[in-house]
């Protein structure tokens, strides 16, 4: 019982983590990257589907994202998809294939970005710990029930507390990653 509520917490955990992870990855660095476009949907024959579905998307060089439409007829939906997107980028279209440059970053937006990015790290931390006091309510409520001792209730806690701490430090050292990542010019 108590493996099992451990592995649980071990398991949600994880995904906090990899959601973090995930979300950093669509903040904008200045740097080409095709995940900035993982959330953008295009229009296709009426159905919404990612952009990756409609076109091959691709790096130029460090600052310009390629992407080139599977059809020609789709061109003209993908720029205004891209547009929507809220992602202040701006589409330049040539022949077949459509060109995205990424602006350079300011320092003001820089420092803005490793607010977010923060901001982001403190929900992952938020949210981990949530997952521990779910683990220890459980435990207690074992030690209620007299399905475990209390000896077995401490070893437990101790145990999803290690883990804790090794999620926490996780999330700590894709955050210094990121911010690292954001600051240099």
């Amino acid at each position: 019982m108590i493996d099992e509520i451990t592995r649980d917490a071990d398991q949600r955990m994880d995904k906090s983590v990899e959601s973090l992870n995930t979300d950093l990855h669509k903040i904008r660095t200045g740097r080409a990257h095709t995940s900035l476009l993982d959330q953008v949907t295009v229009s296709y024959y009426g159905t919404e589907v990612p952009l990756n579905q409609a076109a091959s998307v691709a790096v130029g060089d460090a600052r310009t994202l390629v992407i080139t439409p599977f059809e020609k007829s789709m061109i003209a939906p993908i720029e205004k998809a891209i547009m929507e997107s809220n992602l202040g980028l701006t589409p330049n279209t040539a022949g077949q294939t459509i060109r995205i440059p990424l602006p350079p970053l300011t320092e003001e937006r820089r420092r803005d970005l490793v607010k977010v990015v923060r901001s982001e790290g403190e929900q992952a931390r938020v949210a981990v710990r949530n997952i521990r006091r779910d683990a220890n309510n459980d435990l207690k409520q074992l030690l209620k029930e007299k399905a475990i001792t209390e000896d077995e209730q401490k070893q437990a806690e101790d145990r999803i507390q290690k883990l804790t701490d090794k999620h926490v430090q996780a999330i700590d050292e894709l955050l210094a990653a990121k911010e690292e990542e954001l600051m240099a010019v």
